[in-house]
């Protein structure tokens, strides 16, 4: 069999060293799937795609492994391997998207590629050219979505994705998540059932920074979830 992907055991996570947001926390990603992971507000979610973006420095984990080789989450090899789009993100306020793209696939040492398709995806053809701090929410939201779905890295990360994004938007970045693994592996956060049932291959439920319930295959369902979420609340 192949190796996951990426694959994390005991980690725990936290911004105070006195409070943990996450504790022993497992996780195995697949190269080639999509998982979304969902929980009540204040239950993780961010944390572990800061913590796996390299952002987060207050974590430990027992072992990391990706392609089974042990692996550094801040190192610069891994950095390569991923992508991370933020639920808000007003950094490079003063490039224009094209600048901002540019930038990026150097960083990344990839030629440049053609975005057309995912400018016109996304409905932001009147934008490629405007400052970053200028764009709305939303349009922030797509010149990162696009600039990662160019870049396909191994592994791409997305936080709170439909957050700020119209319907025909919503739509289209559905269509990109459930195509990706063709590329690599999605492993996205949301609070919206719809984007988990739509485009996950697994679905991790997060309870008290933990991991309690995993729907998988043809046991994703959005009743399911909900009453995950529903016995976390009585808890």
């Amino acid at each position: 069999m192949a190796e996951p992907l990426l694959t994390i055991k005991n980690l725990s996570a936290w911004y105070d060293p006195k409070k943990k947001v996450l504790s022993e926390v497992s996780l195995e990603l697949s190269d080639h799937e999509a998982v979304g992971l969902i929980g009540m507000n204040g239950a993780g979610k961010t944390t572990v795609l800061k913590v796996v973006s390299g952002l987060l420095p207050g974590f430990s984990a027992e072992q990391i492994l990706a392609l089974g080789k042990p692996c550094s989450l801040r190192g610069r090899e891994f950095k390569r391997w991923r992508y991370t789009v933020f639920a808000e993100d007003r950094s490079f306020s003063y490039f224009t998207f094209r600048e901002y793209l540019s930038y990026v696939f150097s960083a990344y040492g990839k030629a440049l590629p053609d975005v057309t398709e995912l400018i016109r995806g996304f409905h932001f053809e009147a934008y490629t050219d405007v400052l970053m701090k200028e764009l709305s929410t939303g349009s922030r939201k797509k010149a990162y979505l696009i600039t990662g779905f160019a870049l396909k890295p191994k592994l791409l990360l997305l936080d709170e994705p439909v957050n700020g994004l119209d319907y025909q938007s919503t739509e289209y970045l559905y269509q990109l998540i459930r195509g990706y693994r063709e590329h690599g592996t999605v492993l996205f956060a949301s609070h919206i059932l719809e984007s988990l049932t739509e485009t996950s291959d697994r679905v991790l439920v997060l309870e008290h920074g933990n991991i309690r319930r995993t729907f998988e295959g043809g046991r994703i369902d959005a009743a399911g979830i909900r009453e995950a979420l529903n016995d976390d609340m009585d808890v």
